[in-house]
């Protein structure tokens, strides 16, 4: 989730749904997933996508909490842990535009246009190029501190496509721009946490689960700084729905999370 304070500068990335929409606390960059999708089509989430096998690359120019750190965080191994921090970022920069990289580990890059810039996106998004080439070629480091852990939730098993999915927050660097630089998305949105949650609750944006809830936990959060901060305190216990039959109908239940309950009539007691 790449969040930027309301009040920031605009960017090229503004154009969107809605345009620019603001609210209390910080905004949130979101992109609405082509209706051709097969996976949530038409709905709003979050840039990201999955772990290029070579993420766990040892080579990649790290800085930040330790690999060891970020494995007692995620609760995984080390390449693992590794992998995951790599794909978001690899992900943001794929999908957005942005990137939380540095030529030092105490500083971050700036304007990530051009045409350079682009054709060293294009060969990340074809797989022509691990992101640990890709940061050796710019002599970049991966800047881990920039990201908090914020949750986990994992597709249900009744659902044909599954997904172990981490859901990470970071701030957008200053100077850099966001875009839609997707091929799964048709346009993309600035907007606050409060404000994206109550065009869900009229039905005016289509969001999963994940999304919507990690949406209203953002909306305590005064400023980008203010979310980072509290997710290092985040439990990323995963969340999973369970199922179960009573008095006729499928009780579908995310823990934790009452409002998703669904209770499909069955034609038969349980």
């Amino acid at each position: 989730m790449l969040l930027r304070d309301t009040g920031a500068t605009a960017t090229s990335g503004d154009a969107g749904a809605h345009g620019r929409d603001t609210g209390a606390g910080p905004e949130v960059h979101m992109l609405r997933r082509s209706a051709s999708m097969a996976f949530a089509g038409g709905a709003y989430a979050y840039p990201g996508g999955g772990v290029d096998p070579r993420d766990d690359d040892r080579h990649i120019r790290w800085a930040g909490p330790s690999r060891t750190d970020w494995a007692a965080r995620l609760g995984l191994d080390e390449a693992a842990a590794q992998a995951m921090v790599c794909a978001a970022v690899r992900e943001t920069y794929e999908e957005a535009g942005v990137l939380l990289a540095g030529a030092t580990p105490d500083t971050v890059v700036g304007d990530t246009t051009g045409d350079d810039w682009e054709a060293d996106r294009a060969a990340l998004v074809a797989r022509d190029l691990s992101f640990a080439e890709f940061l050796d070629r710019r002599g970049l480091v991966l800047r881990s501190d920039l990201l908090g852990a914020w949750a986990r939730w994992i597709t249900p098993e009744f659902e044909p496509r599954r997904y172990d999915t981490f859901f990470f927050v970071a701030a957008l660097p200053p100077g850099q721009r966001t875009r839609n630089a997707s091929t799964e998305a048709d346009r993309t949105v600035w907007i606050s946490p409060a404000r994206a949650a109550e065009r869900y609750d009229r039905g005016e944006l289509l969001m999963m689960p994940p999304t919507i809830a990690t949406l209203r936990q953002l909306t305590a959060c005064a400023t980008a700084a203010d979310a980072l901060a509290a997710a290092a305190s985040r439990d990323l216990a995963p969340v999973l729905a369970q199922a179960h039959l009573e008095d006729g109908e499928l009780i579908l239940t995310w823990p934790g999370h009452d409002e998703f309950t669904k209770r499909i009539p069955t034609g038969g007691a349980a």
